[in-house]
C-alpha cells in the first residue's frame, strides 16, 4: 500500500524514502512512500529464502583478510565490500557446496563505498546467482543475512530493516552481522539482494553483533557493478580492514570530553571515521548533545538501549558543529556516535551531554530545535520539492506543536508515522503567513518523523524548525 499525501487540492506529493548517496549527490527523484507492511516470520520463509540464496553465497579469503560475497552473475562476478579484498588481486573463493576456485579482483568502488567486484577463473562453469532487488527496501521489512561468522560458512541470520539512513545510503538492520559476514548478501523474503552487510557496530567487550549493523542499499551497488561491467572501475583500493573500538563512557554533567578522528577509529561504510562513547540515561531524561571541531565537518548519531534509532545532527545554524536535543525513551546504556559528514576526515573534537531536564535554558522544553537549510544536494519528494526529515521520540496524547519558519523559501510540514503514514501537515500557518505549523496530540508513544519541505520545487534557503 502506497501513503499518498497532497498538497493543495492538486498536486499529489509521494514522501521518498529513497536511498541517498554517501555524502555525495541527493536520491533517486520520484521514489514513493510505501507503508511498511509487518510480514510473519515463518519458518517456511526462512527455508526458502536460505535454500533460493545460499548456493550462491561464497566465502572469500584474501590471505590477510577474510568474509563472504555473493555471485551475481551466472559467469562467477563476486560482489563484496573492499576491505575483505584489502589489496590484494588474488583470492580464494569457495562455495557452500564445497568447491573452491581461484578470483581475480577486477575493481573497487571509489572511497565513499566499501565495495569490491571479484571475478571467479571458473572456465565454463554456470554459477548460481543472486538477482539484486528492485523495489526499495522499507523500514519494517523482513531481512535476511547468509555469510561466513566466525568462519562457519552458510550461517542465516534473520531480522528487520531497523532504519534507512537516506543521507548516506546505508540500511540499518537487527539481523545479526558478526565478522565474516562483511560482504555478504542482506536479502529481502524473496531471496533478492537488498544490500551488501558492511559493518557492526560491537561493545568492544566482544567482537559480536549487538544489533547495530549497516549494509550499503542495492541503488548504490547498481553504478558500481556497472562500471565493473564497462571496464571502468578503479582497479586501486582506498579501503582498510579496521577493528571495532569500544566505546568510551560519558556523564551526562555538561563536561567535555576530547577525542579524534583518524585510522584508529571505527570505519562506515561511507568510509567516514566515528569514535563511540556510551552514558547510562533514564526515561522520559531531557538531554543536550553537543559535538565541536576546527578539524572536521561534525556528524552525530545516537543510538538506545534497544539498538534503536534516536537522531542525528550534521550541521547546527551556519557552524559545522552538531547538536541534539533528545527525551530519552527508556532507562539504559545509550551509544553516541562521534562521526565526520566526509569520507576519511580527521581531526580532533569536543564532545559533551548535558542535562536539560528542569533547566532555564530556552531548549529545555523542546523535543527537537534545529536550524538548517535545503539545498539541491538533498532528496526531492515525487512533486520534485526539497526536503529534510528528523526524528524524534514522543508519549501517547502528548501535546506538541512543530514550527518551521523560513525567509527563503515557503515552509511546509509533514508529521510521519513509524510506518511511513501521514499524521498532519500544514502549509501556511496563516493567508498572510509562508510559515508552518502543526499542533497535535500524538497518537502513540514511540518514534515519529518530521518532514521539513519547500511547498514547490524553486524552495531553497536557510529555515528553523522547533517540537515543543
Amino acid at each position: 500500500m502506497t501513503s499518498v499525501f497532497v498538497k493543495s487540492c492538486t498536486s499529489l506529493l509521494a514522501l521518498a524514502l529513497g536511498i541517498g548517496v554517501i555524502s555525495a549527490p541527493s536520491a533517486p527523484q520520484g521514489f514513493t512512500l510505501a507503508t511498511a507492511q509487518a510480514q510473519g516470520v515463518d519458518e517456511d520463509t526462512n527455508v526458502r529464502v536460505y535454500q533460493q540464496a545460499s548456493p550462491a553465497v561464497v566465502a572469500i579469503d584474501s590471505g590477510n583478510n577474510s568474509g563472504s560475497g555473493s555471485i551475481i552473475t551466472s559467469a562467477g562476478l563476486v560482489l563484496t565490500n573492499a576491505h575483505v579484498v584489502g589489496g590484494a588481486r588474488q583470492v580464494t573463493v569457495r562455495l557452500s557446496d564445497g568447491r573452491q576456485f581461484s578470483g581475480q579482483v577486477i575493481g573497487y568502488a571509489d572511497e565513499s563505498l566499501d565495495l569490491a567486484a571479484i571475478q571467479i577463473n571458473g572456465g565454463d562453469t554456470t554459477f548460481p546467482v543472486i538477482p539484486l532487488a528492485t523495489n526499495m527496501a522499507q523500514v519494517g521489512q523482513q531481512a535476511f543475512a547468509i555469510g561466513n561468522p566466525f568462519g562457519l560458512q552458510g550461517t542465516f541470520t534473520v531480522g528487520i530493516v531497523s532504519r534507512i539512513d537516506s543521507e548516506r545510503g546505508l540500511i540499518q538492520t537487527d539481523a545479526a552481522i558478526n565478522p565474516g559476514n562483511s560482504g555478504g548478501p542482506l536479502l529481502n523474503r524473496n531471496g533478492e539482494l537488498i544490500g551488501v552487510n558492511t559493518s557492526i557496530f560491537t561493545t568492544g567487550e566482544n567482537s559480536g553483533s549487538i544489533g547495530i549493523g549497516f549494509a550499503i542499499a542495492t541503488p548504490q551497488i547498481r553504478p558500481f557493478i556497472s562500471a565493473v561491467q564497462s571496464g571502468t572501475a578503479s582497479t586501486t583500493s582506498s579501503r582498510q580492514n579496521r577493528a571495532s573500538q569500544a566505546p568510551s563512557q560519558i556523564v551526562i554533567d555538561g563536561s567535555a570530553i576530547f577525542g579524534r578522528l583518524d585510522s584508529n577509529s571505527n570505519v562506515l561504510p561511507d568510509n567516514s571515521y566515528f569514535n563511540a562513547h556510551s552514558f547510562e540515561g533514564r526515561a522520559g531524561q531531557r538531554i543536550n548533545i553537543v559535538m565541536t571541531s576546527a578539524q572536521v565537518d561534525s556528524y552525530l548519531l545516537l543510538y538506545g538501549p534497544n539498538q534503536e534509532f534516536l537522531g542525528e545532527n550534521d550541521d547546527t545554524g551556519n557552524s559545522r558543529n552538531a547538536r541534539l536535543d533528545v527525551t530519552l525513551p527508556a532507562n539504559g546504556t545509550y551509544y553516541v556516535f562521534a562521526n565526520s559528514y566526509g569520507a576519511s576526515e580527521q581531526g580532533q573534537y569536543e564532545l559533551s551531554v548535558s542535562s536539560l531536564s528542569g533547566g532555564s535554558g530556552r531548549n529545555s522544553s523542546y523535543l527537537l530545535s534545529e536550524n538548517g537549510s535545503l539545498t539541491s544536494q538533498d532528496n526531492r519528494l515525487s512533486d520534485n520539492s526539497l526536503y529534510d526529515e528528523y526524528f524524534f521520540n514522543g508519549q501517547q496524547g502528548q501535546s506538541i506543536t512543530i514550527t518551521l519558519s523560513s525567509q527563503d523559501f515557503d515552509a511546509y510540514l509533514l508529521l510521519i508515522d513509524d510506518q511511513g503514514n501521514k499524521i498532519a501537515e500544514n502549509d501556511d500557518l496563516a493567508q498572510s503567513d509562508s510559515d508552518a505549523t502543526i499542533r497535535i496530540a500524538l497518537p502513540y508513544t514511540g518514534q515519529y518523523r518530521v518532514i521539513v519541505n519547500a511547498y514547490d520545487q524553486t524552495g531553497q534557503g536557510r529555515y528553523q524548525m522547533s517540537v515543543q
